[in-house]
């Protein structure tokens, strides 16, 4: 009769312990869904409208998330608008001023 209680008890610990692991685990975000927040956020901080914002997410959610990580936020700022410059094959003065308002934005 001992046993079945002790074994009954150790039981319900062992299920309170795995379904306590499971909830952190559901509750913290992975990397992708922390990679798409911060992406969102600096979408939205730089007013980034159709494809401009197309372009960037897609830039930005397929960098290496270390890359990510050590960037500021400058200069992750600094590394977007210079893909969609570079993606719209802006030169000269053009690259110059859309650079200004990318960066601005």
């Amino acid at each position: 009769m001992r046993m079945i209680q002790s074994m009954t008890a150790a039981m319900v610990v062992a299920v309170g312990m795995i379904s306590m692991a499971h909830a952190d685990a559901a509750a913290a975000p992975n990397s992708q869904q922390q990679k798409m927040t911060t992406c969102n956020a600096n979408a939205k901080t730089q007013q980034l409208k159709g494809d401009e914002r197309k372009t960037f997410m897609k830039s930005c959610l397929s960098a290496p998330a270390a890359a990510t990580k050590s960037l500021t936020p400058q200069q992750q700022k600094m590394t977007d608008c210079n893909r969609q410059a570079k993606a719209k094959a802006l030169k000269g003065a053009d690259r110059k001023s859309f650079m200004s308002s990318c960066l601005k934005g």
